[in-house]
């Protein structure tokens, strides 16, 4: 009989080192870690990052009216509180141009500063506003496009005070939504199910099915203009950059896992990052032909569904439960300023 069980226990621990190794990953490490983990005074989900024209001052957003404030580039926070009426808000994005700024949030919330949030005004919004506000892009002096949980988008050039709808027919409740810097934008359906895409001029979404069995995760632009897309199980495709309509050969840059895509970000034409589930954080320096891993990060306990480069040496990656990752160029000489 102890001779059954002992068989069965080698059986046992000698599954546990095969589905060990299955999850184990192939892919080459990075040659160093260029993220430094920031603790900020939070544990709600932050959801956005903007700056000013003062590359050490900006501001952090997210779930639970959460609103953060640097002065030294990102390295220490301190959180803000607006005087807002008693319904829990979320702010879901952020974006300045200069001095001036703006956060849109739900339900129902928009707020704009013109002294590098020294102080916040609350803009009116219809009540036949279609959806909430969940992106907002500054662009110029008095000038911003806003973008609704449904697919609605409009542009103010006089501070907020009357907004133009750019295009009239809602795409549905959405899981994301994004703009490139040209004034396109990509949207993804709330199950994954398809996405949309919408240019300047055109007076209505243009649905399209997703390609494969996988639902779509996130999509976005590259810099030339492509769209990329994140699909479930770890599954990325670029579009075709001759054939906007057509897309590439589907990657999986970590094959031997099943963590899941949440976001990607260029920080040149040809350096791509892409953060996931569990801390995984994926970096490809040839335009996403191949991959290597940062494992030092995979110690932040944090999905990482944010990733942000203002400039290819200021970025940020964004995770739940107050996870901060600040980009350091070169973390042999780069160190925090000194306190004053």
């Amino acid at each position: 009989m102890h001779s059954f069980v002992r068989s069965w226990q080698r059986i046992f621990a000698l599954l546990i080192v095969v589905l060990m190794c299955i999850g184990c990953s192939k892919v080459p490490s990075v040659s160093y870690n260029p993220w430094k983990i920031i603790s900020v005074p939070t544990d709600s989900n932050l959801l956005d990052i903007s700056f000013t024209e003062n590359p050490q001052h900006g501001y952090l957003v997210g779930s639970n009216a959460t609103l953060l404030e640097t002065n030294d580039g990102g390295y220490t926070w301190k959180p803000l509180t607006l005087e807002l009426d008693e319904q829990k808000y979320r702010f879901d994005s952020i974006s300045f141009v200069g001095k001036e700024g703006w956060i849109a949030g739900e339900p129902g919330l928009l707020l704009h500063t013109t002294d590098e949030g020294s102080s916040w005004s609350r803009i009116p919004l219809s009540e036949k506003l279609p959806g909430s506000p969940i992106a907002i892009k500054a662009l110029a002096e008095n000038t911003a496009e806003m973008a609704t949980d449904v697919g609605a988008i409009y542009q103010t050039t006089d501070g907020g005070k009357n907004w133009k709808a750019k295009v009239e027919s809602a795409v549905g409740v959405v899981r994301n939504i994004e703009r490139s810097a040209d004034g396109k934008y990509v949207a993804v359906s709330a199950k994954g199910n398809f996405y949309s895409t919408w240019e300047p001029g055109q007076n209505a979404w243009v649905p399209h099915n997703r390609n494969s069995s996988r639902r779509v995760e996130n999509m976005g632009f590259a810099d030339g203009g492509q769209l990329w897309m994140l699909a479930r199980g770890g599954q990325i495709q670029f579009s075709d950059p001759t054939k906007p309509d057509e897309w590439q050969k589907a990657q999986y840059p970590e094959p031997s896992t099943s963590w899941g895509l949440l976001d990607l970000a260029y920080r040149t034409p040809n350096e791509v990052w892409i953060g996931g589930g569990s801390g995984n954080l994926l970096r490809s320096t040839d335009g996403g032909k191949t991959w290597e891993k940062d494992r030092e990060v995979e110690e932040v306990a944090a999905n990482l569904y944010k990733i942000v480069f203002l400039k290819p040496d200021q970025g940020f990656i964004i995770g739940d439960r107050g996870a901060l990752l600040k980009y350091i160029p070169n973390p042999e000489t780069t160190s925090p300023p000194e306190a004053t």
